[in-house]
């Protein structure tokens, strides 16, 4: 569905961002919960097993981790997945977040695409753009739900206004074809570009042809140089063919200019 990530493999890639494991404690107002809010993980089993006993989402979210990961005792995934779902019922987001992941991968649970997009919708719906990036993704593909493009872009996004990279090239992808939105070159030019600046390699790519082929932006094959030249030295193949395609249209000064302003950009975008 989304990868083949252990629960405990929550770094996405760079594509796809991170997500934020810090467990909810409970209110500061409540002596239990003030008296559990310094565990996390590493500490003792039986003082974790007393708070999330108790009800104490944070705790339960943390003993679950610490069962994910064999973390001083025996891995435990079906004991981390009754402390995760405890958790996850009270509203506890990364344990709703591991969850999803678990029931893609079939991690400790069989796997079930429809209960992971349960799951990641929880999470999405309070506004992270990880799991909206997920969702999008889902959708569009219809993986555990009717493929849906329409539903697809609007996760897709909530995630780019966020700042998701890769979010922002699907959206601009979205738009570019049509699928589940009107197409509309000059929008697919506007996520392409926001994705290309935070140093995307296929936007960088998908900019540099609309650069090429002068759609929703005025035909430059310098700034199609650039950009094609910026992916291909992330290793996009089809960037790196379209670079060698356009310099049969260039003249030596256009070419130096392209490269002038390749260069102006890796010194500016650190």
């Amino acid at each position: 569905m989304v990868g083949r990530n252990s629960a405990l493999g929550l770094l996405i890639g760079a594509a796809v961002g991170t997500f934020s494991l810090i467990p909810d404690h409970g209110s500061a107002q409540d002596p239990l919960a003030t008296a559990c809010s310094y565990l996390s993980s590493e500490s003792p089993l039986d003082e974790l097993t007393r708070c999330a006993e108790q009800g104490i989402a944070g705790a339960q979210f943390s003993l679950g981790f610490k069962y994910d990961g064999g973390d001083g005792i025996p891995e435990n995934n079906a004991e981390a997945v009754r402390w995760y779902r405890l958790a996850g019922e009270q509203g506890d987001t990364a344990a709703q977040f591991i969850l999803g992941l678990m029931y893609a991968n079939g991690d400790g649970i069989p796997e079930d695409d429809a209960e992971a997009v349960r799951w990641f919708r929880l999470v999405g719906e309070q506004g992270d753009a990880v799991p909206q990036f997920i969702l999008g993704t889902i959708y569009a593909n219809g993986d555990g739900v009717p493929k849906d493009d329409a539903e697809a872009v609007h996760w897709y996004r909530l995630a780019a206004e966020q700042g998701h990279a890769t979010a922002q090239s699907n959206l601009g992808l979205m738009y570019d074809n049509g699928d589940g939105i009107s197409e509309n070159n000059a929008e697919a030019v506007h996520w392409y570009r926001l994705a290309a600046e935070q140093g995307h390699a296929t936007a960088q790519s998908k900019l540099g042809s609309m650069y090429h082929n002068g759609e929703g932006v005025p035909e430059d094959l310098s700034f199609a140089y650039m950009w094609y030249d910026l992916s291909a030295a992330q290793g996009n193949q089809i960037a790196r063919e379209s670079k060698d395609i356009i310099e049969q249209r260039m003249t030596g000064g256009q070419i130096a200019e392209a490269q002038r302003l390749s260069r102006e950009w890796i010194e500016t975008h650190p």
